[in-house]
């Protein structure tokens, strides 16, 4: 396969969702460019997840790092976020978490290497079922995951729901856009949030810094095919990809930088950036 071809399929795969997750689009696109380094290449790239930061971030350092430096920065962030969410787990927990993050996935591998005994719960996260990926590679690596619809989150979270008389007592979701007052993740994100805040269960969210951005990000509403293939004529159908999360429902930020309150960690990022 040629450059070109090669270029145009991970483009493709980006933009459908064949690749998914903020640090594997970033990696995608960043070889991608590589292949073809263009301004108009640049500029394609750019347009095919404006709900990504990190993808920005990453291709607006070219010719400022060396590749080396730009991959290399994923690697040692994942490592200093595992150091970190390390601290917040206890033995016996159990971990509520939606659709995939690598950031979360790879900081729970970490934590059950280093013999940390939990659960999780996690949801299925329709329509695509993201959440499919995550309990799998939670499962292969010995983890006990316990999945639940999407509708069910309160079963999960609620201590006067849960039918298993084991509740949720901590929330980590990952993150696709970092903002001033909040965050930007897969939709569900903010019931789940609000939910675990109304019933004092922590909610952190596990990202990388370089997702942060002071630019205003779209919510991306996708296909209704994805909802419901051939349905009924004048029937409506709304399929947003991602949501807002207020900070208030946040109780912290883990990234590579530490952990902090999500004030504290705004502030650090307007200082670097």
């Amino acid at each position: 396969m040629d450059k070109k071809k090669r270029f145009d399929k991970i483009s493709e795969d980006i933009k459908s969702i064949k690749i998914q997750g903020a640090r594997t689009i970033a990696k995608a696109a960043f070889y991608a460019y590589s292949l073809i380094p263009t301004k108009s290449s640049m500029k394609k790239l750019l347009s095919l997840r404006p709900t990504e930061p990190m993808l920005e971030k990453v291709l607006s350092l070219v010719g400022k790092k060396s590749n080396k430096e730009i991959l290399a920065h994923f690697d040692e962030a994942q490592m200093q976020i595992n150091k970190y969410v390390l601290k917040i787990i206890q033995n016996n927990d159990v971990i509520f978490t939606h659709c995939h993050s690598t950031n979360v996935v790879n900081s729970l591998i970490f934590a059950k290497n280093a013999w940390k005994k939990f659960q999780v719960y996690n949801t299925e996260t329709r329509p695509l079922f993201q959440g499919r990926k995550t309990a799998r590679q939670l499962k292969n690596t010995g983890i006990k995951v316990t999945m639940f619809v999407d509708s069910a989150a309160a079963i999960a979270i609620e201590k006067q729901n849960s039918k298993d008389k084991v509740y949720a007592n901590k929330v980590f979701i990952g993150a696709d856009a970092l903002l001033k007052n909040g965050i930007i993740n897969k939709i569900g994100s903010g019931l789940i949030s609000e939910l675990a805040h109304i019933h004092k269960v922590p909610v952190y969210i596990i990202a990388d810094s370089w997702k942060f951005t002071k630019k205003k990000v779209p919510i991306e509403n996708r296909s209704l095919n994805e909802v419901w293939n051939r349905a009924p004529k004048n029937i409506k159908i709304k399929n947003p990809a991602f949501e807002f999360v207020p900070k208030k429902y946040i109780t912290g930020i883990v990234s590579e930088l530490g952990i902090m309150k999500y004030d504290d960690f705004v502030k650090r990022m307007r200082k670097e950036n």
